[in-house]
């Protein structure tokens, strides 16, 4: 029987042992190497034929796995698994940025062998806890994508133009608002001119819809 040939990343020496027993259990899995370090593993990966790497994100109390994992994806066959003992948001959107094909929580150990065959066999799934906390960071990007828009599109239009936007969004006609201001309707045309070549759409209504549906007004 063919056996998944795996190293271990790992600068907690009590866990790496811990880990490397628990596997060695498991008779399709060999334990081919450890390091302590993101580079040594790297280098450690330029000598030894692996399978699978599962790579502790944390090294030396900084996120050096990030690094690690990014050089042996981009250098050899072989796929990582994340493993850390944080569950924090930004760094497994980094883990699957740089090439990881899963990342798993340290006290989910029991899930490590299977895990490792599911990598080996290219149908690694993302684990139901990281899948939640993958879509909680694509929201926080999303939303901060659309804050960032919505400044974007502020800053474009004068303090005139929003107050011109509102009253339209409220029912006003081009006529009522030049009467509001008490200026021409030429000056309300150029206005709105102005805005349909900042916010875009066919009409100064679909303008104010669009600047109320993203929170402008």
């Amino acid at each position: 029987m063919s056996r998944i040939r795996v190293v271990i990343v790992e600068d907690d020496k009590d866990w790496l042992r811990g880990l490397s027993s628990y596997l060695g259990k498991e008779e399709d899995l060999e334990i081919v190497g450890s390091a302590s370090s993101g580079r040594s593993a790297v280098e450690l990966l330029e000598r030894v034929e692996t399978d699978v790497v599962l790579m502790d994100i944390m090294l030396s109390e900084s996120p050096e796995g990030i690094w690690a994992a990014a050089e042996i994806v981009q250098c050899t066959g072989a796929k990582v698994i994340m493993l850390t003992s944080m569950e924090e948001n930004e760094l497994i959107f980094e883990a699957f940025k740089v090439g990881a094909v899963d990342y798993m929580v340290k006290s989910n150990f029991t899930e490590i062998p299977q895990a490792i065959r599911n990598a080996y066999a290219n149908r690694s799934a993302i684990h139901p806890s990281v899948a939640a906390k993958m879509r909680e960071e694509f929201r926080r990007l999303k939303d901060l994508e659309h804050e960032v828009r919505v400044k974007e599109l502020r800053s474009l239009l004068t303090p005139t133009e929003v107050q011109v936007l509102d009253l339209i969004e409220k029912g006003h006609t081009q006529t009522q608002i030049a009467e509001i201001f008490v200026v021409s309707i030429r000056t309300i045309k150029v206005h709105v001119g102005n805005i349909l070549r900042k916010l875009g759409g066919k009409s100064s209504k679909e303008a104010a819809q669009k600047a109320k549906d993203m929170g402008i007004l």
